[in-house]
């Protein structure tokens, strides 16, 4: 079987490294890839359509599978299906529940899917005077695909219109910020519940924590993910199966209803208040480095997993789930989430792991040296029968890689210790 996976990231390291432990023995291609992948890489961006579909055909793809939310956002998954392809990814219609916020706010509130109360806006005078009128602590959110860092938490009302006036009128996130939507910032523990889905059935995964600031105690900016450990403590199996029947199913009903089926998976981000779950957003794909702590534990074949919901027969598939847990640190780049450099020369990567797996992000092959190109550059995920053992060989693994001005936080999991 010929598989391609789409993407260049953390998540598309971790989704070839399961793949090529299937005993279907798939040919493997990932567009582009990076240093982590290198054996597998065909030089063709995400983004580039007519280049992918050429590439499927010409190659008799079997399945592709797509990473990252920007090229499922902007019809990938149409094309290559178009083209005869069997693919695992939403179409560009059912991924709007990520690509637009405004579409999945009013999606949660035509189906009675439990969020916070919530204002859309796209024009900056009537979002700052909703601003100045509410009497509740808001969260401002640009609409459209920001790289996961399109969300700011304001602490103050000055805050609040910096923000405001920096997305909506300075276009920090570009057109990601054309419209703005002004929300009820929730109280409680975060989690990430994230299934696989043919567009009818829907099978849950062990439940995850990200850490999405830069430093330790949560403190600093936001980011894209700085670690993430699974499964979540707080998320028993009771309460997973109690959300995947209140709130993944009807989404994935409340699409299909909707005409826009959703194949791949379906990722909701719940704050657990004092007054049930709320859904704070969807993803349409993998989580980014959630997809690093979840797969180890992975103990059915990812290849039958993602074939089966592209040909809408998930129902007949089994999934089963390693006991144990697994732990994520990312390190980054210095100066991310800010401005960074690259071509920084990694050290260590060939060094022998415990229970531990590197998986790279923004890396790239130069001269055969593996050098930094990207923000976050690495996920090393280390794995135990509790937790206390997957963040031990975790940081183990992390200790032996070196290079300039690498960042990472040092309490990645410290919940599922101390809950």
């Amino acid at each position: 079987m010929k598989v391609l996976i789409v993407g260049s990231g953390g998540r598309e390291h971790a989704l070839a490294w399961k793949i090529t432990q299937s005993p279907r023995r798939a040919q493997l291609f990932v567009a582009p890839g990076n240093a982590g992948t290198a054996a597998y890489n065909v030089s063709i961006k995400a983004e580039d359509i007519p280049a992918l579909v050429t590439f499927a055909n010409d190659q008799h793809i079997d399945l592709v599978i797509i990473g990252p939310e920007a090229p499922l956002a902007i019809g990938v998954a149409d094309a290559l299906r178009a083209a005869g392809r069997l693919v695992f990814g939403p179409s560009p219609a059912a991924a709007q529940i990520e690509a637009s916020k405004a579409f999945s706010k009013a999606f949660m509130q035509r189906h009675h899917i439990p969020t916070a109360r919530f204002a859309t806006f796209t024009e900056y005078r009537a979002a700052l005077k909703h601003l100045l009128g509410v009497d509740y602590p808001i969260v401002i959110k640009a609409s459209g695909l920001a790289a996961g860092k399109g969300v700011i938490l304001p602490d103050c009302a000055d805050d609040a219109e910096a923000a405001l006036r920096s997305i909506m009128l300075s276009k920090e996130f570009g057109a990601a910020g054309d419209e703005v939507i002004i929300e009820e910032r929730l109280s409680g523990e975060e989690v990430s519940l994230l299934a696989f889905t043919d567009g009818v059935t829907i099978r849950p995964m062990p439940p995850a924590q990200d850490h999405k600031r830069l430093l330790d105690g949560d403190r600093g900016p936001n980011t894209g993910g700085m670690g993430a450990y699974a499964p979540a403590p707080i998320l028993p199996p009771a309460l997973v199966e109690d959300y995947t029947r209140s709130i993944l199913q009807p989404t994935i009903d409340g699409l299909r209803e909707e005409g826009k089926p959703f194949v791949g998976v379906l990722y909701a981000g719940l704050m657990l208040t004092a007054d049930g779950p709320r859904v704070l957003e969807y993803n349409c794909r993998f989580g980014d480095p959630e997809t690093q702590a979840i797969l180890p534990l992975l103990d059915t074949d990812l290849l039958d997993i993602t074939e089966a919901c592209a040909t809408g027969s998930l129902n007949q598939i089994d999934i089963q789930w390693k006991k144990g847990a697994a732990a994520c640190v990312v390190i980054a780049s210095e100066g991310y989430p800010g401005k960074y450099p690259n071509g920084r020369e990694i050290h260590g990567l060939d060094a022998t792991l415990e229970e531990a797996v590197v998986f790279h992000a923004g890396t790239k092959l130069n001269e055969g040296r593996v050098v930094t190109a990207g923000g976050r550059v690495l996920g090393v995920t280390g794995f135990g029968e509790n937790f206390r053992e997957a963040i031990r060989h975790a940081y183990q693994a992390v200790g032996k890689i070196e290079f300039a001005g690498m960042q990472y936080r040092e309490d990645i999991g410290y919940k599922a210790l101390n809950g």
